[in-house]
């Protein structure tokens, strides 16, 4: 890794561009940024856009659209649905820090909060508000000029004169104060056969190991303390998670996931396992081979989730045996994730004046 490049990522103001198999993101015109954000693969972003630190816009196995003057908060992650789903966002859109938008329809004018997932197939109607800590679940319709809460989050009334312009401001000014996290130097001391993504941070005295196949994504920060981290073959930490060893180690076994924005501490995450979008996982936590925790969700310390089993809630519950499209889903975005890393690991860094529409 180019230590300049690093550098320049953390304390400049253009985003990493990166492409995807041929396909460049297009640009109406040069994003304000903080250091460390990307924009990355079959990308469209209108005019006017503003990325915080480590915001992500990834497009690689869909497309990824949005229209003029976005907001996109420190740490959240943009992402598609591979094959299946794109993401497209209308135009003055904020979206707080810590959150992830997938694979869903946003309309113009709306403000996603602090900590809000929102996941495959939804549709937020034009000028709603989504309530910080949100999750709005796959396939659900908000109706337009809405305040929306919950998890699942539905549409609880109708909005009140000046409500939306508030919103909008309050998100984008705790925002802009980088209330999310302290910046992390990016640096990565230490070379592995899998693939580290050029934004993710790696701190600490402990080691860490990314097998063949193993993939840690842009935005992560990966907090080895004295012990350290071992992410399997196979298995992929998904943009903007957070891992941290404080007492003990985290071990992510074969074939499993970590979604995005997931935070985790001495933590084990067993063999073809998923762990949901904006999952907290408290230390100690175990989750054993095949479990799956839904987005959102929290263990308690100690916790340990039971193999072949659908965890969700705070704190996370049994709520369903695993069902065998599920374990197939599992299997799929293993296979898909090695894919991916093969690609951005291929790809060279791309001037934003390229992308850039004239």
């Amino acid at each position: 890794m180019d230590a300049g490049l690093l550098s320049s990522v953390h304390v400049g103001f253009a985003p990493l561009v990166i492409g995807y198999q041929g396909a460049v993101p297009s640009f109406g015109s040069a994003p304000q940024c903080g250091g460390g954000a990307v924009v990355a693969g079959r990308t469209t972003l209108g005019n006017g856009a503003i990325l915080e630190p480590f915001a992500v816009l990834r497009a690689d196995g869909h497309f990824i659209e949005v229209g003029d003057r976005l907001y996109l908060g420190e740490r959240s992650s943009v992402h598609i649905a591979h094959n299946t789903l794109p993401a497209r966002m209308g135009s003055d859109v904020t979206v707080g820090n810590n959150s992830v938008v997938h694979a869903c329809t946003i309309g113009d004018h709306c403000a996603m909060g602090h900590g809000v997932v929102v996941l495959d197939g939804a549709t937020i109607g034009e000028g709603s508000v989504v309530a910080d800590g949100s999750v709005v679940f796959s396939r659900t319709v908000l109706p337009p000029g809405s305040w929306c809460e919950g998890s699942p989050a539905v549409a609880v009334r109708p909005l009140a004169a000046g409500e939306l312009e508030a919103a909008h401001d309050r998100i984008r000014s705790r925002a802009g104060a980088a209330a999310c996290s302290a910046h992390v130097p990016l640096v990565q001391p230490q070379t592995t056969p899998g693939y580290l993504a050029p934004t993710a941070c790696v701190t600490g005295a402990g080691t860490l190991t990314i097998e063949e196949g193993g993939s840690v994504w842009f935005g992560c920060v990966l907090e080895l303390g004295r012990t350290g981290i071992s992410i399997a073959a196979g298995a992929n930490v998904q943009d903007n998670s957070i891992l941290r060893c404080v007492e003990g180690a985290i071990m992510v076994d074969r074939n499993a996931t970590i979604g995005h924005n997931v935070t985790m501490q001495d933590c084990t995450v067993g063999e073809s396992a998923l762990v949901g979008m904006g999952s907290i996982l408290a230390p100690g936590t175990v989750v054993m081979r095949h479990a799956m925790v839904a987005a959102g969700s929290r263990t308690e310390p100690g916790q340990v989730l039971e193999s072949d089993w659908l965890w969700a809630g705070s704190p996370a519950r049994p709520v369903s045996k695993m069902r065998e499209r599920w374990n197939e889903l599992i299997a799929r975005t293993a296979c898909t994730y090695r894919n991916y890393a093969a690609e951005f690991a291929s790809q060279q860094v791309l001037s934003l004046e390229r992308s850039t529409k004239t």
